[in-house]
């Protein structure tokens, strides 16, 4: 199953470039989730996934395993917004948003009454706030928890209000790291770029007290003497590390930039085929808008006296990355209508016909625009990528995969220049896409049976291989592997064995199917099994 990954060394140069002429501060950038635990939030119960560079997760549809990137997100949102406006931009089980209750996890027709949150992290060692302020890490490992509780409508009929119960911002100390950091790594030559720090008498957010007289306090850590800045719980609007800023508690302020990096991504054709005015961001969007603005940026980001080399070779490097996927492919250039203002993607053919945006392909746009991230080395943290096969031909599914592994940190190499500390966490329910997996990198996701009081009632269970280093350092749960090659050749029901045989009183005989030939069966089995 596993795949070999071969490391883009021409974008590594093209990132080294850029960072060298843009003043980009490579260590400033590093940051990572490592694990997350949650309970009580749609059906994650006692939840714990912990994550390496590249992570895929799989499993069938209704199983609940995008309710993992759901609680990312409001993670996410959290760091950002009030309590409910973060909880109303998470979807609901029918993909709606605008019931606060409806993100706890039921049992029939009863809530829990709380769910909870705790998210390990590695920050940047410096960066900035929203306001500009500079802000050193104390630390950079840390781990943050957050407990709450469903309060009722309280005057907001059908949405409900969110209260606190617990916050607290804490480190792991550097003695520590490796018990926390379990997938393969080189401990000299990447963890010991990623993380740094000293000791510390408390944590940078804590929560003391009960009922009406609990408070959350903020230790300040910026070389302050005040005490701690201390607010009433049951009355915040928002969490206090969503309040945080770099004059009070540079720490706190890189873990909420952190948290708010965290990014889904959801590229859709439309945002893709856009063309860019010149004013447009040069950021590639979480919806894929301002691809071409962006490619554009990373074109002219060079050199000023090797201004149109340095510009063929970006173009170059993309075009021969988009090659993986489309063969027919000879080049990539952003043309600029200096009347309308306006830049268009196009992509020339070998027979050298020159197709704008608007007549590429979804899966090639896609492709396009994860290739843009790879070489961009401002597109730092957490990207979640649902279904990454979507609009890609099967031949070429394992194009996409190199794509994404390429696009994580290499956690055997520095992180730097050349090595950007990036993670990409996909899902999927294509058995083409796990096959093709390395067996390190898979979490299965699966629907098991627990107890609550006296009712039965189905939870996600996330689940690893045998023999691979979730089991064997974090002991998370195994899928065997039988269940894994059921996974990815689901044999048929005794009812529809029944119906292939034409036997039962009364039903109807299923027409044959592709894979039930002779001559096509074995060769679909013995592949999948591989």
């Amino acid at each position: 199953m596993a795949l070999l990954w071969p490391k883009a060394t021409h974008s590594a140069r093209i990132r080294l470039l850029l960072r060298h002429t843009q003043s980009i501060p490579a260590h400033g950038e590093t940051r990572m989730l490592t694990r997350l635990k949650v309970t009580g939030f749609k059906n994650l119960i006692d939840t714990d996934v912990l994550f390496g560079p590249f992570t895929c997760v799989a499993g069938a549809n209704g199983t609940g395993k995008s309710n993992l990137f759901d609680a990312i997100h409001f993670l996410s949102s959290l760091a950002n917004s009030p309590l409910v406006e973060a909880a109303l931009s998470v979807r609901d089980a029918s993909g709606r948003s605008g019931d606060v209750q409806s993100l706890f996890h039921r049992v029939g027709d009863v809530y829990d009454s709380t769910m909870s949150f705790e998210a390990e992290m590695i920050v940047p060692a410096c960066g900035s706030d929203e306001l500009g302020q500079q802000a050193q890490a104390t630390t950079t490992f840390l781990v943050y928890k957050l407990v709450l509780k469903y309060r009722g409508g309280n005057g907001q009929v059908g949405i409900g209000n969110l209260e606190i119960l617990d916050e607290k911002l804490d480190y792991i100390k550097m003695s520590e790291a490796h018990k926390h950091i379990l997938f393969p790594h080189s401990a000299e030559k990447w963890r010991k770029t990623v993380m740094s720090g000293k000791r510390r008498s408390a944590a940078f957010i804590t929560t003391e007290g009960d009922g009406e007289a609990r408070v959350i306090k903020l230790h300040q850590d910026g070389g302050s003497r005040g005490g701690p800045v201390k607010r009433p719980a049951a009355s915040l609007p928002r969490t206090v590390m969503s309040t945080v800023n770099a004059a009070e508690s540079p720490t706190a302020a890189l873990a909420r930039r952190e948290m708010q990096s965290w990014r889904l991504l959801q590229l859709e054709p439309t945002a893709l085929r856009h063309p860019d005015n010149f004013v447009s961001p040069t950021t590639v969007g979480t919806n894929g808008a301002n691809l071409a603005a962006t490619i554009y940026r990373l074109a002219h980001g060079g050199p000023t006296d090797d201004g149109s080399a340095y510009e063929r070779r970006v173009y170059s490097q993309l075009a021969n990355r988009l090659s993986e996927l489309v063969a027919d492919v000879k080049g990539v250039c952003i043309d600029r209508d200096e009347k309308r203002e306006l830049l268009t993607l196009l992509v020339e053919d070998r027979a050298g016909t020159s197709l704008p945006a608007r007549a590429l392909s979804d899966g090639t746009l896609r492709f396009l625009a994860l290739a843009v991230l790879e070489s961009d080395p401002t597109a730092t943290g957490l990207l979640c990528l649902e279904e990454p096969e979507n609009g890609i031909h099967p031949a070429r599914i394992a194009a996409m995969l190199r794509l994404l592994k390429d696009i994580a940190t290499d956690p055997f190499e520095r992180v730097g220049e050349d090595n950007p500390l990036r993670q990409v966490i996909v899902n999927t329910h294509s058995p083409a896409v796990v096959q093709q997996v390395p067996d390190d990198s898979l979490i299965l996701a699966e629907t098991r049976e627990h107890v609550v009081g006296e009712r039965r009632v189905n939870r996600v269970v996330f689940g690893c291989l045998s023999g691979t280093w979730r089991d064997t350092k974090a002991k998370m749960p195994t899928i065997s592997k039988g269940k894994l090659l059921a996974y990815l050749n689901p044999s048929h029901s005794p009812d529809e064995e029944d119906l292939v045989a034409g036997k039962g009183k009364g039903k109807a005989k299923r027409p044959p199917r592709v894979v039930d030939r002779e001559d096509i069966g074995p060769l679909f089995r013995g592949t999948s099994s591989k």
